[in-house]
Order: structure tokens, then sequence, then C-alpha cells
């Protein structure tokens, strides 16, 4: 094969010339614009991630000088254990015994485990008699199951909340109740309607509602109140002040799981939009609620 003789300077003026640094530095220009692109849409996810995580449904109630906060599930809960107190005639007491023990036992959860065979808002067991663990599950059955047992021992309304649920629930850990007798009294005088609109809830938009004969179904079993109408409204009419305020804010503490929009008591009114207060003006013993 011939010799190549043009010399390695002329091999080397036949090869591409590498790209001038100025084209390099020009084609940067929108790579860089994609990477800024990029971090500010990254920042404002994360911005909007933060603001929705710090506007979670809550629950909040003011009594007696005091303030707890619950997520809707937990308020439901309560609100159930207080209705059924006041549906069997029971004092507030009654109530605030039940729902110190369901706080300490479960959170108020209906909690489908516990120690050993233990289950539900009060973590009873079906091995001490309490019932089966479907019957155990069904919060309604469990809370009466509770209130059978609270009521047979003399002297419940005055009695230590720790010794009257220690001798009712028959726990491993009978001082535990104690912590939170704070939280069993705020949440009974609210929602037995001792502190008129004590209980606001701040909640997403509602996307559906539960038909309202749903609702007044449930109003039925749990208060004993019987509600009247059709659609998406309500009304129920109770037997004085306090058991007006008792049925409202069980409807506040239910407006997660039922799409409940709005609850009045006389002209004063919770709103689902504006769900951290209750409006100013005169109560009466007339309760609305509106589904959305």
């Amino acid at each position: 094969m011939p010799r190549d003789r043009s010399g390695p300077a002329l091999a080397e003026s036949r090869r591409p010339r590498p790209t001038a640094r100025p084209a390099r530095r020009r084609r940067r220009g929108p790579v860089a614009l994609l990477v800024v692109l990029a971090l500010v849409a990254g920042a404002a996810w994360f911005a909007v991630s933060a603001v929705k995580g710090s506007q979670q449904p809550v629950c909040t109630i003011r009594a007696a000088g005091m303030t707890e906060t619950f997520d809707p599930e937990q308020t439901a809960n309560a609100a159930l254990i207080s209705a059924i107190a006041l549906k069997r005639d029971l004092p507030a007491r009654a109530a605030t015994i039940a729902l110190t023990t369901a706080y300490q036992e479960s959170k108020i959860r209906n909690i489908r485990f516990g120690d050993r065979d233990s289950l539900g808002l009060f973590q009873q067991r079906p091995s001490q008699g309490w019932g089966t663990a479907e019957q155990i599950l069904d919060p309604v059955y469990a809370t009466n199951k509770f209130y059978d047992e609270l009521v047979k021992f003399k002297g419940y309304e005055t009695a230590d909340i720790t010794k009257i649920a220690q001798r009712v629930q028959r726990s491993a850990y009978p001082e535990a109740y104690r912590d939170h007798e704070g939280q069993g009294r705020v949440l009974a005088s609210t929602l037995s309607g001792w502190s008129p609109a004590g209980l606001t809830c701040r909640l997403d938009p509602a996307t559906s509602h539960a038909p309202a004969r749903d609702v007044a179904a449930a109003l039925q079993q749990q208060a004993g109140v019987r509600a009247s109408g059709s659609g998406t409204s309500l009304t129920v009419t109770a037997q004085g002040g306090r058991r007006a305020w008792a049925v409202a804010q069980w409807a506040v503490a239910n407006a997660e799981g039922y799409g409940i929009n709005r609850v009045s008591v006389g002209d004063r009114t919770w709103n689902r939009a504006d769900g951290d207060r209750w409006s100013a003006g005169t109560a009466t013993t007339t309760v609305r609620i509106s589904l959305s």
C-alpha cells in the first residue's frame, strides 16, 4: 500500500475540528433554563404540600377553659359515646367516664387489635364475656355494653374516675385512666350540650354526601332523636336547649363521614366553608342539618 506522504500536519488538518467553546456555551443556555424551571417547580410542589399538610381535617373542642383537638374519626366516635348516654338518660358523668376510658384504651378509635384478644373502642375482650369479636367491633354495641356494666356500680356518678373505670374494665394498668380525665370531661361537656358551640371542625369541601335518611337513622339509633325532612335537609325539634346543642354538635362531629355542610341551632350556624367558628345569633331548640 502506498505510504501517505502528507505527514502528521496534513493528517491533523483532515480530522474534524472540535466545536468551538462559544457554541458549547450557547447550548448550555436552554439546559440551564430547564434546570432552573425544574428547581422552581420542585420548590412550588413542596410549598403546596406543606400547606396541605398544615390543613389536615381537624376538630377542636373548647370547654371549661380547656382546648383539645381530635381528628374527625375520633370526634365522631366520641359523639356516638356521648349520644348513647343521652339516649339512655344517663348523666354527663357517665359519658365522661366512658370517654376517658375509650381515650385511654384506644384513643377513641375502633381498632381491630390490642393486648391479647382486646378489640374496639374500649378494648373489650371476648374471653372476658364482653361479646363476640364482631359485636365488640360494633361501636353502638360496645358502648351500650360499657354502660350496662357501669350502671351496676352504685355511686358511679361521684366515684373517682380511675377507680370506677377500673371496676368496669378490669385493666392491667388501672392508674392510666387518670391521665385522660381532662379529655373525657371536655368531650362530655361539649357533646352532651353543656358547653354550647364548643365544637368546631375544619374540613375539606365535601365531594359527596350520605342520603338524609341515613343521617336520620344514625341519630335515631345513637341519640334516640327523630329527624324530619328529605333530600339534603333535616330538622330536629329538641326537648330543651341543651339537647338541641347535643344534637347539633353530634352533627358537626359527623360532618366528615356524612358530608354535612351546615348545622344550625336557631340563628347560630356552623358552616363547613368556615369551620373554625359558630356564627353569632340566637339559639333555639330547633336544629337544622344541611348536606352538601
